[in-house]
């Protein structure tokens, strides 16, 4: 049995799902997400709009694997459509901004250029205080890859600190050299 899988998904009051096909079709205060399952392999239930549970047709290793990620997938885009999804960059280092044109969000980052990052469509950026990003949007999957890219854009180093990196998050500081 799949631990995560089995677990049954609770809809919130203001969520509705709905079975069209091998879509199911999720609609919440934030905005619709569309996702593809194979009904083939699983039985999807919906119970009275406040539960929906997914149980697959035959039990072997590979449907354990794919049951708890269907479930995971569901749940997320529940969650996505109702509170959606927040993350906090920091930029830490002298000189380090961030700033908003448009579309586009401005990073000066120490290097001799200005970086300009193109913000993609279902994504809010906002920008706090010159250091603090607040990356928002419905889709986990598109958060968290925005986030990373931008992380990616300049990592922190491990004898300063210096870079951005996810707020809370911890980094291996090393001792500099000795004399």
């Amino acid at each position: 049995m799949s631990k995560i899988g089995k677990i049954n998904i609770s809809i919130p009051e203001k969520v509705k799902v709905i079975l069209s096909g091998t879509n199911i079709n999720i609609e919440g205060p934030l905005g619709k997400k569309s996702l593809n399952i194979d009904l083939d392999i699983f039985d999807l239930n919906i119970n009275e709009g406040k539960e929906v549970s997914i149980k697959p047709k035959k039990n072997n290793q590979e449907m354990k694997r794919l049951w708890g990620m269907n479930r995971s997938l569901i749940n997320n885009a529940i969650i996505g459509t109702s509170k959606g999804y927040e993350k906090i960059l920091e930029l830490n280092g002298v000189g380090y901004r961030a700033a908003l044109k448009g579309k586009i969000l401005n990073l000066q980052l120490g290097f001799s250029h200005d970086i300009n990052f193109d913000i993609p469509d279902g994504v809010k950026i906002l920008v706090e205080k010159q250091n603090i990003i607040k990356i928002s949007g419905t889709d986990k999957q598109q958060v968290g890859m925005v986030a990373a890219e931008i992380k990616s854009i300049r990592p922190p180093e491990p004898y300063k600190g210096k870079g951005i990196k996810e707020q809370g998050q911890y980094i291996l500081r090393k001792e500099g050299k000795k004399k």
